[in-house]
């Protein structure tokens, strides 16, 4: 597979979901009367751009690794202490397109438009996928407990029906190995269907270093089960608009809940951090899945937009949600924290985001075996 198979398909990936985030930020500045002077995709030296009647300067520059939208009058993008200093350089007119002088409210929505239009994105795109596609409601259950296994030791047994998984319920063949894959316990509850009774075993996986379905090397939880169809019946459904908006927030919620587990585990020292990855290793699967098709392609566009709204909830400085830790800090003392002492926060929140940047490039270029 050539490099620019890898490339092409990252590079329209990165620039429709940091599209999306941008101009949520974007949309809300605007609504409430916030200047905007940039709204750029990628970082560097601008490629090509162009003005708009209001002066927003739109463009795309070089290194396509994120964007930004910068408003009138501010040096730090959100987070301005200073407001009399920065209000008296300006005119009566022009005053009223700073951000610094909006409501809480309005610069708090503002800030949260644009991971919550990540997670919308999201939402839009498995909406499709399950009304026009359709989704997987196929019964799972157990065709085979391969010997001395994990799963053989806790007592599953052939013809089990999968129930549930750590309380998740199973509606599809495809969530057994997804639910499994995103466990952090030691011990995964299985609840099965057995003789018209529900059973529940705790199975302790064993971790193996295997493949995923792309060929790429990953240490999977494996409990030795092979799965089939119920009655081999395959129950593929297109959904109607309710259905597909239910299931479409339902795998969103889902998928931002198992990221914040497995992000705690990693923190306590219990998580697999070696699959953690980069820029590297999302381009790298993103290509691989573009040349299966359109739809997985779209897949892995949603479960990206999802990864990158919720990072930049994150009460980290530089992030959205660091600009939130700030105004809720405003909110409780009643004014806004000292230039100095934001000034203290960003160099720490520059610190972890150099740290894991430096991390997951690593564990990228250690996946490549270049270490």
């Amino acid at each position: 597979m050539g490099i620019t198979n890898f490339i092409i398909p990252f590079i329209v990936l990165i620039l429709v979901v940091v599209f999306i985030h941008e101009y949520g930020h974007y949309y809300f500045a605007k609504k409430y009367g916030v200047g905007v002077t940039d709204f750029s995709i990628g970082f560097g030296k601008e490629i090509f751009g162009w003005n708009d009647k209001s002066g927003t300067r739109w463009k795309i520059c070089w290194i396509p690794l994120g964007g930004y939208v910068k408003f009138f009058g501010d040096r730090n993008v959100f987070s301005q202490a200073d407001h009399e200093k920065i209000i008296n350089k300006y005119s009566k007119k022009d005053q009223e397109k700073l951000f610094v002088i909006k409501p809480l409210y309005q610069r708090a929505l503002i800030v949260a438009a644009g991971p919550l239009a990540n997670f919308l994105l999201a939402v839009v795109i498995f909406f499709f996928i399950y009304t026009f596609i359709g989704k997987d409601f196929t019964p799972a259950v157990i065709n085979e407990v391969q010997k001395d296994s994990p799963a053989m030791s806790a007592g599953l047994k052939n013809n089990d029906i999968i129930v549930s998984i750590d309380g998740n319920k199973v509606k599809s063949i495809m969530d057994v190995s997804k639910f499994i894959a995103l466990s952090t316990d030691d011990f995964i509850d299985f609840t099965i269907s057995r003789s018209d009774q529900q059973l529940i075993f705790k199975v302790k996986p064993n971790m193996v270093e295997s493949e995923d379905n792309l060929g790429n090397k990953v240490n999977k939880r494996m409990v030795g089960i092979k799965i089939g169809a119920y009655n081999n019946q395959i129950n593929h459904v297109k959904l109607g608009p309710a259905k597909a908006l239910y299931y479409s927030i339902n795998e969103v919620y889902f998928v931002s809940i198992s990221s914040l587990k497995y992000i705690g585990s990693m923190l306590k020292g219990t998580g697999d951090s070696s699959q953690l990855g980069g820029p590297i290793r999302i381009a790298k699967i993103t290509g691989q899945v573009a040349e299966i098709g359109i739809i997985p392609f779209l897949s892995i566009m949603a479960y990206i937009s999802i990864s990158l709204g919720l990072i930049n909830l994150f009460p980290i400085p530089l992030l959205d949600g660091g600009h939130l830790m700030f105004y809720g800090f405003e909110k409780v003392l009643g004014k806004p924290l000292s230039q100095k002492t934001q000034e203290g926060f960003f160099r720490i929140g520059m610190f972890l985001l150099l740290s894991l940047m430096f991390f997951t490039t690593f564990n990228d270029l250690k996946d490549l075996g270049l270490f």
